[in-house]
């Protein structure tokens, strides 16, 4: 079987759904599967990423406007290059593409708190993400909870969703060597102490109740706050404003987004990680700390409660009180914070990126095989790869 892979959004802002699209993609070519894969890219100056994988063919899509790459220049794609079935990691596919397609749902904060969107984002959800849904031959969700959103918001039928975990790399469960704790330090500059908090800044991640929780605890305790990621994907200015309103600064640290090597080092360094999101459907973070052995403070509701349950304190995301006593019972019981971090490491044991991989892999054996509608060349036959051609966005 030859699989397309739809990777406009691989070099995108730093944050889970990259994190999810590299990771998998790796393991996809490590696991034992006969099959040929073709990475679809926007940017030109990617090709050459897997050129050492001989399962892998690479190609440029022309086309700067995002609706012309995804509907007219991927389905060119899967007849020039004979594409069996065509995975998207990230939600979106063209409409009249002639074979069985899946795209992976990260979740729908979207319908779920829809204050928290940009207008134009607003359009996309409600004109385009149904049609996306209604042609997916399979929608694979990262989380029950975003599955039952699914059939819930768009609405799809129970068997064509498929909930796949995310995976956990395994640099996360080995302990960081003294040289890499020794580089971190260098390079970062690290408190003795501190709470942590991972990723972009966006409404649902709830910055400022956060921010207010730490200004009750934090000094007090002599404990800082370390901001890893912190940038502002929308809508969240003002919020990157809240330390310095506090009276924070000399307790707030930010790093910016930190090198994917370095992050099991900063998280094994951290006494907690907080992320007390408004929502989550999944919340990769948690369990990169939990297989690092760090304590996690996070919500009780979404994909939060589902991940993390009973290995992490789970706190009323708004209510900056019940944040707030979440974080002082974390920084004053030790015994808490080893019951939920060995808690942790027992929970997130068999969460695997093979494992997410050969699951996802199966569901598109099975669009591939057993097809909703005729498509053209879902006959089985083996068209040979063309000679790629670098086509430029000019």
């Amino acid at each position: 079987m030859r699989i397309g892979v739809m990777l406009r959004h691989y070099d995108q802002h730093g944050g889970g759904v990259r994190v999810y699209t590299h990771r998998i993609l790796r393991a996809m070519l490590d696991a034992e599967i006969p099959h040929e894969f073709v990475f679809l890219y926007k940017n030109p100056s990617l090709v050459g990423t897997y050129a050492a994988d001989p399962k892998v063919t690479e190609a440029v899509l022309p086309g700067k406007n995002l609706l012309w790459w995804d509907q007219v220049e991927v389905p060119r794609a899967i007849d020039r290059y004979g594409i069996d079935v065509l995975y998207n990691p990230k939600y979106s596919l063209p409409l009249h593409a002639p074979c069985p397609s899946a795209w992976v749902c990260h979740g729908l904060d979207w319908y779920v708190m829809p204050w928290a969107s940009r207008r134009i984002d607003r359009l996309s959800h409600k004109f385009l993400v149904p049609r996306y849904a209604r042609r997916a031959d399979a929608i694979i969700a990262v989380s029950e909870i975003t599955r039952e959103h699914v059939m819930e918001f768009l609405p799809i039928p129970a068997e064509r969703v498929f909930t796949v975990y995310s995976g956990v790399d395994d640099s996360f469960r080995t302990k960081a060597s003294p040289e890499a704790r020794a580089s971190l330090e260098r390079r970062y500059q690290l408190p003795p102490r501190f709470f942590l908090y991972s990723g972009a800044i966006y409404p649902p991640k709830n910055f400022t109740r956060l921010v207010q929780a730490y200004a009750q605890v934090g000094p007090a305790a002599g404990i800082s706050l370390v901001i890893a990621g912190g940038e502002n994907r929308f809508l969240s200015e003002h919020e990157l404003k809240v330390p310095e309103q506090l009276g924070l600064n000399s307790w707030v640290k930010w790093l910016g987004w930190v090198d994917p090597k370095e992050l099991p080092a900063l998280y094994q360094r951290a006494e907690v990680l907080l992320l007390p999101s408004l929502f989550e459907s999944y919340g990769l973070p948690i369990v990169e700390a939990m297989a690092c052995g760090t304590a996690v403070l996070t919500s009780n509701r979404f994909g939060t409660l589902e991940i993390a349950g009973n290995a992490a304190l789970l706190v009323d995301p708004e209510s900056v009180e019940d944040i707030a006593a979440g974080m002082r019972r974390l920084a004053g019981e030790p015994q808490l914070r080893a019951r939920l971090i060995a808690a942790g490491t027992e929970r997130v044991r068999d969460l695997t990126w093979i494992r997410c991989a050969e699951q996802t892999i199966q569901v598109l054996e099975n669009i591939a095989a057993h097809p909703r509608r005729r498509y053209r060349g879902s006959t089985g036959t083996r068209r040979p790869l063309p000679a790629m051609s670098l086509e430029s966005d000019s």
